[in-house]
């Protein structure tokens, strides 16, 4: 039995350029759980278009099952995926063909974003919910066709076009508090952040306080979701009601 991680030994994978995720999800690390990071190779490149932003897809799928590898010689107990523009691709189907590939080259249960997120707002009850991401229209337009497809109503979105993937980790609260109210109303039962290297977790929470409803941030969503699917029941504070109630 692992020294450390006693209870669990996750893998963690995210884009090289990703300086949030792996913080995020050792601030959510209950005792006995462990984390262990691979990071795939990407450059920092400009994105200023949809089309830019389909070149840097490309470039993190094309390495995403090498970081991959590098986990098993640990040993690996359950993948956790913290990269999501990928994990929405293609609808729910093809999110669906995505994780089934995943799962296949791992060998271990594996959490991804989409899935997350999803398991997240059901655990709500939320039915017509919002959403926003750093990415640019091509790519909302996937994560809004997943929700849509998961049966959910997609009220409002937005996307924050950041300049590049470094960039996404210098987003300020104050563009995610525009961005949130920008995307309330009545009409929405929860708000679904997206994007792994938007730094989230917290302002998350205090949105929910002033909203009164669920804000939820990817990073949360996926880890939550990675222990719940492992047994671990902890209830967690600071991160929102996800981790405190569900």
């Amino acid at each position: 039995m692992d020294h450390l991680g006693f209870r669990m030994k996750f893998g963690a994978l995210g884009p090289s350029t990703n300086t949030i995720v792996q913080p995020d999800f050792d601030d959510m690390r209950p005792v006995g759980v462990t984390n262990h990071y691979s990071r795939i190779v990407i450059p920092d490149m400009p994105v200023n278009t949809d089309d830019d932003f389909l070149r840097l897809v490309d470039a993190i799928q094309a390495n995403t099952l090498e970081a991959a590898q590098v986990l098993k010689s640990m040993e690996m107990q359950y993948l956790v995926m913290g990269m999501s523009a990928a994990t929405f691709w293609d609808g729910r189907a093809g999110a669906e063909k995505y994780l089934a590939t995943m799962h296949e080259h791992v060998g271990v249960g594996v959490s991804c974003g989409s899935f997350a997120t999803e398991a997240a707002l059901n655990a709500y009850g939320a039915k017509r919910i919002a959403f926003f991401s750093p990415y640019f229209p091509v790519a909302n337009a996937q994560v809004k066709r997943f929700y849509e497809d998961c049966g959910f109503t997609v009220v409002r979105e937005l996307c924050l076009q950041r300049p590049s993937p470094v960039q996404i980790a210098h987003t300020t609260d104050a563009m995610c508090r525009d961005a949130i109210r920008a995307l309330d109303g009545d009409d929405v039962d929860a708000i679904v952040q997206v994007g792994t290297n938007l730094s989230m977790v917290r302002f998350a929470a205090a949105a929910e306080l002033f909203l009164d409803k669920p804000v939820i941030a990817i990073n949360t969503a996926t880890y939550w979701h990675a222990l719940r699917a492992c047994g671990i029941q902890d209830r967690l504070q600071g991160f929102g009601q996800l981790l405190s109630h569900h």
